[in-house]
């Protein structure tokens, strides 16, 4: 094994990190801010945006996340160089960028799949609970702010975990459209040191450290969250 490459290497690799951090925490917080109305409306309704929402989430789980990246930056991002007052406007310096539509195409992403997850975690409240709320007075709104969206996330919490995990390891993705994060670091440490199973195995540890950080962190939050205690019978 040849590390003698990494000390050139090494500050690429730290911006490359970054960009992935980016990448991934970027698209989660505006992915789940799109899956709790996505899932919410699929369970309360009404049924014309709980239909959208289930074609939603079945075309985004249906295609592969490699195509709809591809048609977001190749298609929809060719079409801005032709429309006029684009090239001028203050818009041009960010869309003439990779960075933007991969943070778009992951958001679509975690919103399609945690969308569902959402709909599961709204769906397996009890009733009881809400009925309980609404009996005390409480208006639908602060229902869903102290009651049903807390609880829907308590019974999905492992569940968004993993989809923390599956968007951290879909931003390799975004080299394919010259975003240069970790993955894309590695993959220019290839084709220039000619070296080929040591930037993977380092790309990969540094996968494995990210990827410990988010279980670890959501351990912490699913001990932090009080459950329910079941009382048992006499």
């Amino acid at each position: 094994m040849d590390w003698s490459w990494l000390p050139e290497y090494g500050p690429k690799f730290i911006g490359g990190i970054w960009i992935t951090i980016q990448l991934m925490v970027y698209s989660l917080i505006m992915g789940m801010s799109l899956a709790v109305p996505i899932g919410l409306v699929q369970v309360a309704g009404p049924r014309v945006l709980s239909w959208l929402a289930l074609a939603f989430c079945t075309v985004i789980r249906g295609t592969p996340l490699l195509i709809q990246l591809w048609l977001i930056y190749y298609g929809i991002g060719s079409l801005f160089p032709y429309m006029e007052g684009i090239r001028e406007s203050w818009l041009w310096p960010i869309l003439r960028e990779a960075f933007p539509y991969a943070i778009f195409a992951f958001t679509i992403s975690v919103a399609g799949y945690a969308g569902e997850v959402m709909r599961a975690g709204f769906a397996g409240v009890p009733k009881g609970e809400l009925e309980a709320a609404r009996a005390m007075g409480m208006r639908p709104f602060t229902v869903l702010r102290r009651i049903w969206l807390p609880r829907a996330v308590q019974n999905v919490m492992p569940t968004l975990a993993n989809e923390c995990v599956f968007t951290l390891k879909s931003t390799p993705l975004a080299a394919t459209i010259t975003v240069f994060d970790v993955f894309g670091v590695g993959t220019m440490v290839r084709q220039e040191t000619y070296k080929i199973y040591e930037p993977l195995l380092f790309v990969a540890g540094i996968y494995i450290l990210m990827t410990g950080v988010i279980v670890l962190l959501f351990r912490w939050l699913e001990n932090r969250v009080p459950r329910p205690r079941v009382s048992s019978g006499a």
